[in-house]
């Protein structure tokens, strides 16, 4: 059995799945925002919980929103802020007495929709996370690509490709530059990009909904989204040329985004064509939990820790 969590901002989830991937048992609990300590506890009880009610023991995967550094075997990078600084590899092995295997959330994503999902076979797959935040990971023949630094798929902190002069010099990131492709392309950079045109105060699904009745400032917002995002991932394509682009988080549910950011986003990438497939996950909000189990793959896949 493999056992996967996923921790994020305000949820903690965790699966087990069994060696065809198929679903033994889940279940989610409340992240403890700002208490490292009872975030440990949470994950340990949550796979005690799972252990319990399967009557099995698992391997065990994490997925957070950050990194473990190679340096220190400290958490960095990590937009839950009271994880940074942590040695959470150490504690969870300690509490869960086992060897236990963490990658960024991004790098389990792409994992999952590279090992069964939407890009499953696929030999270079890059896997976005549009949410709270933007992340980014990149698997390579079904493994994370980690990186000497522990950053590789780190695309949400570079800042927005062949910006226009009103996009100068953007907003302030909580890594502490300005105008990171972050800033632009999670939900809350939307949400406050439209109130800076607008004065409205909206959630995503809100502006998609505005526009889809019809509203030309809504329509507008997506518009500009869609060309950030086609700019932000023709960086990628430059770089890695990957055969399939797989969106997740909650933009990922923007059905429009398939098509028309792929039409957009020729006119930057360096090719007389663009081969590389813009894909929905395949698992949908289970794509990031169900790849911190397969951190335990097949394979014996390989990952941070």
């Amino acid at each position: 059995m493999r056992i996967g969590i996923d921790l994020g901002g305000t949820k903690i989830e965790g699966i087990a799945l069994d060696d065809a991937g198929g679903v033994l048992y889940r279940e989610r609990i409340e992240s403890p925002r700002g208490d490292y300590q009872a975030t440990v506890a949470g994950i340990t009880r949550l796979v005690q919980t799972i252990e319990d009610r399967t009557r099995l023991k698992g391997t065990v995967g994490v997925g957070i929103p950050g990194a473990l550094s190679p340096a220190t075997d400290l958490i960095k990078n990590a937009n839950s802020t009271w994880l940074i600084g942590r040695p959470l590899h150490k504690d969870l092995q300690e509490r869960l007495q086992r060897d236990v295997r963490i990658a960024n959330d991004a790098n389990c994503f792409a994992v999952s929709e590279a090992t069964d999902g939407a890009a499953a076979g696929v030999e270079v797959v890059f896997g976005v996370i549009l949410g709270t935040g933007t992340g980014g990971g990149l698997c390579i023949n079904g493994r994370p690509l980690v990186g000497a630094n522990a950053i590789a798929g780190e695309w949400g902190h570079n800042p927005l490709p062949w910006p226009e002069a009103d996009e100068l010099p953007g907003a302030q990131c909580y890594c502490g530059h300005r105008g990171c492709i972050e800033t632009w392309l999670s939900g809350p950079g939307l949400a406050m990009h439209f109130f800076e045109q607008t004065g409205r105060h909206l959630t995503v699904p809100e502006i998609v909904s505005l526009a889809e009745q019809g509203d030309d400032r809504a329509e507008a917002a997506l518009q500009r989204y869609e060309d950030r995002l086609a700019r932000a991932l023709a960086g990628v394509i430059n770089i890695v040329d990957p055969k399939v682009i797989v969106l997740g988080g909650g933009l990922s549910n923007i059905k429009r985004l398939y098509d028309r950011v792929p039409e957009r986003w020729g006119r930057y990438v360096f090719s007389d064509r663009v081969a590389t497939r813009l894909l929905p996950p395949l698992h949908g909000d289970s794509s990031g939990v169900r790849g911190a189990a397969w951190l335990w793959g097949r394979e014996g896949v390989r990952a941070e820790g």
